[in-house]
């Protein structure tokens, strides 16, 4: 599924997707990297983010900090927070992708719970970022309340939404309970990766450089290769191809253009190049790709 996304003025891959339907801003997305994908790069949103792991192990990115996330870890991500899913070779990551507009949660203006937290959260000034693992305080509790959405959810009896709200506000009484640690501060390195990431996202099909980035950031070439590399754990070329050939797999899944218009589209002047470089992320062709996604179709690559 394609992403929709906007670049917002401060700068920072924003994603704008939205969560549930117009009157409840509510999803859960069952996610397996890498059958899915093999990365989630690094983005950012206004909602308030879950993400709960089933099975297996990947590498999690959230602010600066890096770890590796197991089966049964829970990753609180709130609004505003910028984070990245990577896979860990030989491995995979089953998990639960919660999504939902703080909005949902509120009462009014006239609300207590309005001022004093839900304002504040979804501003990015309540809470910052959490791994908790099966050692965790209030782990048990915290894990009922996604457990009890997930359950609500599946059923979808009448007045579900009632319950999954009272399952994410006792949710939020918890992590307000126990991890009341404050939000990160935006650094002037996050500020500047998220202005540099922005950047790939909308010129992605241009010739960019590393001496073009370096140049954006007041940087030299080596210092902003390193610096990208630390911040990301990729380097910039990586990176870039990455995010190319995200969009060739959305416009093969979604289009009926030529392999070789995608591969152009994308900023790839050599389709050899492209053919290698995708079937090295994905692990099929591009026509392999695109034949599984469009199982009902029969016809030859055009």
């Amino acid at each position: 599924m394609a992403e929709e996304r906007r670049i917002p003025a401060q700068g920072g891959v924003e994603e704008t997707k939205q969560h549930g339907t117009a009157l409840f801003h509510f999803n859960i997305y069952p996610c397996t990297i890498p059958k899915d994908f093999p990365t989630v790069p690094l983005h950012w949103h206004r909602s308030m983010e879950i993400v709960y792991i089933k099975k297996g192990r990947g590498a999690v990115q959230y602010g600066l900090e890096s770890r590796t996330a197991a089966a049964g870890d829970i990753l609180i991500l709130p609004p505003g927070t910028l984070h990245a899913f990577f896979e860990i070779p030989g491995a995979s990551m089953e998990y639960e992708n919660i999504i939902f507009d703080v909005d949902l949660l509120g009462g009014g203006p006239a609300d207590v719970c309005d001022q004093e937290y839900l304002v504040p959260l979804a501003a990015g000034r309540l809470l910052g970022p959490v791994c908790l693992t099966a050692e965790s305080e209030a782990y048990a509790d915290i894990c009922a309340c996604l457990q009890d959405a997930e359950a609500l959810c599946n059923f979808r009896r009448r007045g579900y939404e009632l319950g999954v709200k009272a399952a994410m506000m006792r949710l939020l009484y918890l992590l307000m309970l126990h991890y009341p640690q404050p939000p990160e501060v935006e650094t002037p390195d996050t500020e500047r990766l998220k202005k540099v990431v922005a950047l790939i996202e909308e010129r992605y099909a241009e010739p960019l450089t590393v001496a073009w980035a370096a140049r954006d950031c007041g940087y030299s070439c080596s210092h902003f290769m390193r610096w990208f590399k630390q911040m990301t754990g990729s380097s910039f070329v990586a990176y870039l191809i990455g995010r190319r050939l995200t969009f060739a797999a959305e416009a093969l899944c979604e289009t009926d253009d030529t392999i070789l218009s995608i591969a152009q589209s994308v900023g790839f002047g050599n389709l050899s190049n492209f053919n290698r470089q995708f079937k090295a992320r994905y692990r099929v062709t591009p026509k392999a790709y695109r034949a599984a996604s469009k199982p009902q179709n029969g016809g030859g690559e055009k």
